[in-house]
């Protein structure tokens, strides 16, 4: 799990601080009066974000739902985002073990060239979206982000206000270049902050460099990116820890970048053929509304996305309360927004959604809920 010779080290210092209080954080400490202090109180610190993990703090999820709601309408209104995925490539050279892209799995690969990319972007731009979030299986070659992923970028450019990619890590320079081509935002899942699981479930490839993922974001900013997101995929292990890991690495960030724009997301581990044996960490759906609360109590600036990963009913429920941004329009396989009916030439997804709804019905939804669809707010210059 050591650098590897291309791989830039920013030298660990926020990893370390992370790791630490992964390591050392006793949630089964706090009491009842701790949840009744965080309620009462508007500036909370990162004490008060394990406060809000804690099991005791279930029992208050209600009166915090509440607290997390008037949070997000005084910073946000009512205001819900929305953006759609796009896969554009699911090669990839990693062994995840739960993963559908991961190397070892017999899937159909497909990488689209830049007349299947172009319809795939006009056909979700004439649906309605201003945001789109480009995403590829993780290759080891450094050209790769250069010659391929830099052109997309540039294609969506030219049609959306808002670029967002969701790759491999890259070095500075690669940033650099990408924030050239028109990319906005960077997402990373670190998957789990827990060094030793995360050996476990990443046999081979460069995503075993733990540190090297870790620091992505910070890269990112590094060249000027305008924002960066932070994940674990809860269920991987510990959900407590791993989300306060997200929380205290995104919290840092902030500090160190105060420009940054922070996004959290809150993905649950979803079956794939190949990962029904890996050992899971259940987490509820209230306990997810729980880390959902959390984010947006500790870090009530930040956007906090929602995926097609859960169900409507729970989506429906969660942008009341927490959440600023959800997909809509999914599909998780390659060249399925290409609008034809022939399907045998789509490659295989990454894992299974729970929520299939159209950008209109998520609309619709959002409606309902009494808040407002947002497509975009950014104005782009250049």
């Amino acid at each position: 799990m050591q650098f590897l010779p291309h791989q830039q080290n920013l030298g660990g210092e926020i990893l370390q601080s992370v790791l630490k209080e992964r390591e050392t954080a006793n949630f089964s400490a706090y009491t009842e009066a701790d949840v009744r202090r965080v309620l009462a109180s508007s500036n909370l610190t990162f004490e008060d974000f394990k406060v809000l993990l804690s099991p005791v703090a279930a029992a208050f999820l209600e009166p915090l739902a509440q607290k997390a709601k008037e949070t997000k309408e005084r910073f946000f209104g009512k205001n819900i985002y929305f953006f759609t995925p796009l896969y554009i490539d699911n090669h990839c050279d990693n062994h995840c073990v739960y993963c559908g892209f991961s190397k070892k799995n017999n899937i159909r690969r497909v990488k689209l060239d830049e007349e299947q990319i172009c319809r795939e972007l006009d056909n979700i731009a004439n649906a309605g979206f201003s945001e789109v979030l480009l995403l590829t299986g993780e290759m080891d070659s450094r050209d790769y982000v250069r010659t391929y992923i830099a052109r997309a970028c540039e294609l969506a450019r030219e049609r959306f206000a808002n670029v967002g990619v969701e790759i491999y890590p890259v070095n500075v320079e690669d940033y650099e270049l990408l924030a050239k081509s028109g990319v906005d935002f960077v997402t990373v899942f670190q998957e789990t902050y827990s060094t030793d699981k995360y050996e476990k479930l990443h046999l081979a490839g460069n995503k075993r460099i733990f540190p090297y993922r870790f620091e992505a974001q910070e890269r990112a900013l590094r060249a000027g990116m305008r924002g960066v997101a932070f994940a674990a995929l809860l269920g991987l292990d510990d959900w407590r820890r791993d989300a306060l890991s997200v929380g205290l690495h995104a919290s840092l960030l902030q500090k160190k970048y105060p420009h940054a724009e922070i996004s959290l997301s809150v993905p649950r581990i979803r079956p794939i053929l190949t990962n029904a044996n890996i050992a899971k960490h259940g987490i509820s759906e209230r306990e997810l509304a729980q880390v959902i609360v959390a984010y947006r109590l500790f870090l009530p600036f930040a956007n906090i996305t929602l995926s097609s990963r859960e169900s409507a009913l729970f989506r429906d429920n969660a942008i009341k309360f927490g959440i600023t941004k959800v997909s809509a329009g999914v599909s998780v396989k390659i060249g399925a927004h290409g609008g034809s009916s022939d399907k045998s030439g789509e490659g295989d997804g990454q894992f299974e959604i729970a929520d299939a709804r159209s950008l209109d019905e998520m609309k619709e939804a959002i409606f309902h809920a009494g808040l407002t669809p947002v497509a975009n707010d950014t104005l782009f210059l250049g």
